[in-house]
């Protein structure tokens, strides 16, 4: 569902023109813009700390960048809110997305990859791969609808259900809940929540809460025993209410 590339410094030129003078959107480009959207879909403001943190790169980097990406028509600047796209760029980065999570699910549903795995497999590929051949993933896939941990796959028109859901660390206790995606970046994590069984699609209750921003004591399924969900890997799994069945 998230992006972290590694960047020392923003490359010479990252935007390349073209004979007509139009902008290339290179890899590094692509990542920027990536970052942003992540940011601010999950309603964080996309500053210059923020991006730096996301892509790994020294803040100075980041100005140069934004100036360029505004010049283009990329993105918008408010001053002390941080950076938002434009139609224009939401309409470049969903592009990138799509690929990304096209090529996620098509590397754990065909290449035996696990879905700890796909994400750094993805980030190497996605911007090599041509839509023609996303395309042609996509119809082998079925067009599916969201991928590995759950995040919402864009049409090939740019279309993207909406994504602003619970955390778990929301949630209430005695509350039950089906999680609906989880975050990506982080291997180890996913590796510990599938151990747990929290993945996309499982339901669960939360039993309660230690004080002082403490761990969730939860139960997966119709199963009696319980885990401990501490408050930050809670924070990066997304879920819905469910009613009684």
């Amino acid at each position: 569902m998230g992006s972290r590339a590694s960047h020392t410094a923003v490359c010479s030129p990252c935007l390349q023109m073209n004979d007509t003078s139009k902008m290339r959107l290179t890899p590094s480009v692509e990542d920027y813009l990536k970052a942003i959207y992540a940011l601010t879909e999950r309603g964080e403001a996309a500053s210059t700390s923020a991006l730096a943190e996301a892509l790994d790169v020294q803040p100075a980097s980041i100005t140069g960048m934004i100036k360029r990406l505004a010049d283009f028509g990329y993105v918008e600047h408010t001053r002390y809110r941080g950076v938002h796209l434009t139609e224009k760029g939401s309409k470049a980065a969903l592009r990138v997305i799509r690929r990304h999570r096209i090529l996620e699910t098509y590397l754990q549903t065909h290449l035996g990859f696990t879905w700890d795995d796909v994400h750094s497999e993805a980030e190497r590929l996605e911007h090599a791969a041509s839509e023609t051949l996303i395309e042609r993933m996509a119809t082998i896939l079925r067009h599916p609808s969201h991928d590995p941990h759950g995040a919402p796959i864009p049409t090939s028109a740019g279309e993207i259900e909406p994504s602003k859901y619970d955390t778990l660390n929301d949630i209430a206790p005695g509350t039950t809940v089906q999680i609906h995606s989880v975050r990506d970046e982080d291997p180890e994590r996913l590796r510990y929540m599938e151990t747990l069984g929290l993945t996309p699609g499982i339901r669960l209750t939360v039993h309660g809460r230690a004080p002082f921003d403490g761990p969730l004591t939860v139960s997966v399924s119709d199963g009696n025993a319980s885990e401990v969900v501490g408050s930050d890997l809670a924070g990066r799994i997304f879920v819905t209410p469910v009613g009684p069945d």
